[in-house]
């Protein structure tokens, strides 16, 4: 693509709209991470507690990204893509707002799960708009824009827990998202949605039409195959960075809020990265093997090379493994461009929000393995899993750049 045409997306209403609900969505993600420890002690947690109050917290929030991601896709597919987002951000922003409020672990865990819901439904909605709204050859870059305007919402979110307490940061999550969902009243719905719904091929649309068929089922396992490298990073290095960071002999205490601000300050460079290579290779799969090869360099380097390291390593590291975690907007356009109009909303709904929620079997695996081998070995034996599954995943899925998606199940 030409600078102009980058710029015409950069003025795009849709794309800038999608752009800014997807930068609250992750603002409110990693601000859970950031004010965790803060908020637990906030609520009298004590600090023998915080490790199993944390994860319960984050396996509840997980649990609602899954139940929602199925929940909003169906509702794109069957309603409109625009009444997902209308939906989703209104949830959100209010669940943002109560968690400023809470006085007790159960409270907490329950409005991680409704956050979880509301934020199910952001970005697989959004991707799938802007797909069936720009030129086919600008989807990439499309993607990639909302992908930016998300880790900067990371950032902010990790600058702001660090500025401001823990209920202030939830408060200003809830506002901008309530007012972002004041902006998005003269956004149009997708032309292809609205056609597949005239010729009722919308109102079909069912999580049964994939667990029915055996080769869509299967392509969508490869699709969320494809993605869990990104959330064992998110979800389990950064989120749990303190922990490792202590066995590994780091030589200054790390802070899980700076892990995940230098690992999403490295995505906001290898989102972009990851479209422009894309685009140039006109390939979505060979875009997404070169990500794949800095993964297998950096994860254990994260194990075997900081140990007795200073912080600022240990930092570093995490940047550059937030840019080998920059294919997340690329994995969830490639998944879009995979389904037929039909069911495309509910798969790219649902497809991001089950690799988030692989957290949780990832996360109990590695306290199971933590007794065995320890938590280190454990944890890199998942890491390097999951890349490897997720090579043999995309080797076996076919090409989709340009690929034509006015089309139906």
């Amino acid at each position: 693509m030409n600078r102009s045409s980058i710029l015409s997306l950069l003025k795009n209403r849709v794309v800038l709209i999608c752009a800014l609900g997807y930068f609250v969505d992750v603002y409110d993600l990693v601000l859970f991470g950031i004010v965790r420890i803060a908020s637990l002690k906030g609520i009298g947690i004590q600090d023998s507690d915080l490790l199993s109050s944390g994860t319960l917290l984050l396996n509840w929030q997980m649990a609602g990204l899954l139940v929602g991601g199925f929940a909003w896709g169906v509702l794109g597919d069957k309603y409109g893509r625009m009444r997902a987002l209308y939906g989703s951000i209104l949830i959100y922003s209010l669940a943002n707002l109560a968690n400023a409020f809470v006085t007790t672990l159960p409270l907490y865990a329950f409005l991680r799960f409704v956050a979880g819901f509301g934020l199910a439904g952001e970005l697989g909605a959004a991707v799938t708009l802007v797909s069936e709204s720009v030129p086919k050859t600008a989807r990439g870059i499309g993607s990639a824009i909302i992908g930016l305007a998300g880790f900067v919402g990371a950032v902010c979110a990790a600058t702001l827990g660090g500025l401001v307490s823990w209920q202030t940061s939830y408060i200003i999550g809830g506002v901008l998202g309530l007012g972002l969902l004041l902006a998005r009243v003269k956004i149009g719905e997708s032309q292809m949605f609205l056609t597949a719904q005239k010729k009722g091929t919308a109102a079909q649309s069912s999580i049964l039409k994939i667990l029915s068929s055996p080769s869509t089922m299967w392509k969508y396992l490869r699709c969320v195959f494809v993605g869990v490298p990104i959330w064992f990073v998110s979800g389990i290095l950064m989120y749990f960075s303190p922990e490792f960071a202590k066995e590994l002999g780091v030589q200054t205490s790390i802070l899980a809020g700076q892990a995940i601000l230098w690992n999403y300050m490295g995505s906001i460079l290898g989102d972009p990265l990851a479209g422009l290579l894309s685009q140039k290779l006109q390939s979505r799969k060979n875009g997404l093997f070169a990500f794949f090869a800095l993964g297998l360099i950096l994860i254990p380097s994260f194990f075997f090379f900081l140990r007795n390291s200073t912080a600022e390593i240990f930092y570093f590291t995490c940047f550059l493994l937030g840019i080998a975690n920059g294919y997340w907007t690329l994995f969830v356009t490639m998944t879009a461009e995979h389904f037929g109009t039909n069911i495309r909303a509910t798969v790219t709904t649902s497809v991001p929000n089950v690799v988030r929620a692989t957290v949780i079997p990832m996360s109990v695996l590695l306290l199971s393995l933590k007794g065995s081998i320890g938590s280190l070995s454990g944890a890199l034996m998942i890491g390097m899993g999951s890349v490897i599954l997720a090579i043999l995943s995309l080797i076996s899925l076919p090409e989709t750049f340009s690929k034509d998606l006015n089309y139906v199940e």
